[in-house]
Formats: C-alpha cells, sequence, structure tokens
C-alpha cells in the first residue's frame, strides 16, 4: 500500500493509493486454460532459434525440432492470448472487485507483471538470458522474443484497463544495474517499456514501472520510457532521484520493506518514513511506499506506523 500526504495531489488528485495484486480465487485454483484452437502451422513465421528454447512456457503448444549443434527451433509462432488464462482472469477479477467495493476513496493501481526483459527472463532461465545478450549472434532473436512478450504485457495492460483501474504498471526486476549494465538496459529493456507506456498512455491511463535493486544509473532511462511514476527499490539513492525526476515523474517508494518495515519497530518505521517525507517535501509527485514488495510477515503495527507518520 502506497499512502500520499493529505492535501498533497498524487497521480490524479486522490489522498492514497492502493495496489491491487493477484488474489487468486478459489474457484479458479487449479484449473487448466481452456484448450486452443487447431493450429494451422502455415499461417505463423519462424521467430527465433536460441539454444536452450526447450525451456520456454509455450513448448507445449507448439512443435519444436532438433536442428545442428543439438540446440532447438520454435517451427511456428502462435502470439499469445493471456487472458485465457484462468489466473490472469482471478488477478484482473480482484482488481475488479477492489475498485467496486473502494475505488472511490481511494487510487487503484493495477499491476500488469512481467514487464517484457522480465518476462523473458523467467521464461528462458535467468543465466541463459543473460548470456543470450552477450552474444551478437543471438540479438535480433532475443529482440523476436521480448516482442513476443511485449504482446502479453500489452495484452494484460488492455485488460487491466477495463477494470477501472485509475492506473497501471509492471515490474522489470532484472533490467537493472544490480544484473545488467545500463547499456544492456537500453538497447534489450527500455524499448520494450515504453511500449507498455505508450499502451497505458492511449488507455488514459498513467503507468508506473518498477525495477529492482540500484537503479542510479538509468533514472534518466527511466524517465525516458514516458513512465509517469517510477517505483523504486529500497536500495536508489532518494535524494539522487529526487533531483532527476522532478517535475518529470512521481517517486513510488522508498522504504526498506525488510530491515524497516517487516524486522524494524513502529518508533524506526515513523523515524525513516519522516526522513523520507523530508526529501520530497517540495514536490506533489511522491507517493510513500515500501521500496520493493512488502513482505506478509510484516506487523500490522509497522504498517500503521507508516501511515501514521504519512498522516502527521
Amino acid at each position: 500500500m502506497g499512502v500520499a500526504r493529505p492535501g498533497r495531489q498524487v497521480l490524479g488528485g486522490t489522498l492514497a493509493a492502493v495496489t491491487a495484486v493477484a488474489l487468486l480465487v478459489p474457484s479458479a485454483r487449479g484449473q487448466a486454460a481452456p484448450p486452443r484452437d487447431e493450429l494451422d502451422v502455415t499461417t505463423y513465421e519462424v521467430v527465433y532459434q536460441v539454444p536452450g528454447m526447450s525451456r520456454v512456457s509455450v513448448q507445449a503448444d507448439v512443435p519444436f525440432k532438433d536442428v545442428p549443434g543439438g540446440a532447438l527451433r520454435l517451427d511456428v509462432y502462435r502470439p499469445p492470448d493471456v487472458g485465457r488464462d484462468p489466473r490472469v482472469q482471478a488477478w484482473v477479477e480482484a482488481v475488479r472487485l477492489v475498485v467496486a467495493q473502494i475505488g472511490g476513496e481511494v487510487y487503484v493501481r493495477g499491476n500488469c507483471d512481467q514487464a517484457p526483459f522480465s518476462l523473458a527472463s523467467m521464461m528462458r532461465g535467468a543465466a541463459d538470458w543473460m548470456m543470450d545478450l552477450m552474444d551478437e549472434d543471438n540479438r535480433e532473436r532475443a529482440g523476436r522474443l521480448l516482442d513476443h512478450c511485449a504482446e502479453a504485457g500489452l495484452q494484460f495492460v488492455r485488460l487491466m484497463a477495463k477494470t477501472g483501474a485509475h492506473m497501471v504498471s509492471s515490474g522489470d526486476s532484472p533490467a537493472g544495474p544490480d544484473l545488467v549494465s545500463p547499456g544492456i538496459y537500453r538497447e534489450f529493456a527500455l524499448p520494450w517499456e515504453k511500449r507498455l507506456a505508450d499502451e497505458a498512455h492511449d488507455l488514459g491511463l498513467p503507468y508506473a514501472l518498477h525495477i529492482c535493486g540500484r537503479t542510479d544509473r538509468i533514472l534518466d532511462e527511466m524517465v525516458g520510457t514516458g513512465a509517469d511514476a517510477l517505483d523504486l527499490d529500497y536500495k536508489t539513492d532518494a535524494c539522487l532521484a529526487h533531483d532527476r525526476m522532478k517535475d518529470r515523474a512521481t517517486f513510488i517508494g522508498n522504504l526498506d520493506p525488510s530491515g524497516v518495515l517487516a524486522l524494524g519497530t513502529p518508533p524506526l518505521v515513523e523515524e525513516k518514513t519522516r526522513e523520507l517525507l523530508a526529501v520530497f517535501a517540495d514536490t506533489p509527485r511522491f507517493v510513500l511506499n515500501a521500496g520493493c514488495a512488502i513482505p506478509a510477515t510484516t506487523p500490522g503495527e509497522n504498517l500503521r506506523a507508516m501511515i501514521r507518520a504519512a498522516r502527521g
């Protein structure tokens, strides 16, 4: 949950923000996705050929075959259809219910994980994905995989827009300098993140981007995606982010979710909250939040301390 100071405008004039996440209803658990129509392979193009593609999650839906060198080739391309997945349906329905129940009182953010770079990393496996990007011969094919992942992300954003959420967001967790260079980020993450931001804007919604880790070296590039807000990790220098983002994008964050919120005491939470509020006292472009996901074990009294300090 993110809390804005009373009396301050945050992305739409509301006094509080809430992120609607995947609340899987019991009826959706364990369900298989509906069967797809028969695939006419003559209507699809060859997309990419990358060693280790057998790990891609769409393997069950499309034919693979051995090629010289022991690699595998994806023979046909089936566009993603995320709306058919029961878990996505439950996720979207959860946001719709949140909007219906409290959308008139709080600012609802519909999260659409994962962003393309992150999804590609999950499909390939993080280590293999990083190696792919180091091989010049794989770069064009990696771009095609990112196109595939971007299409999934765009579909998710469109579905989320129909829930009535006031804004949408997505996370590109492994795209930051903790794992890849700023150069890799600019080439293989930023252009596809921009597609999501542009789609949200075409739908009339603000867009927020999250990247894990210390993002000091790519703050300007993240703003350059067109994102209206950056949801930044606690490792990112808040003072630097304030200076780089002021009058350009809203800062969301960035209390330490583990060391302060989950493991700290209410007095420590209040102290760190007030320190962060002081940094952004001169701008309305600020939403108080944790700097990454709040652990499920976080004591309720610590969350109340954060809210109390914000409202005080």
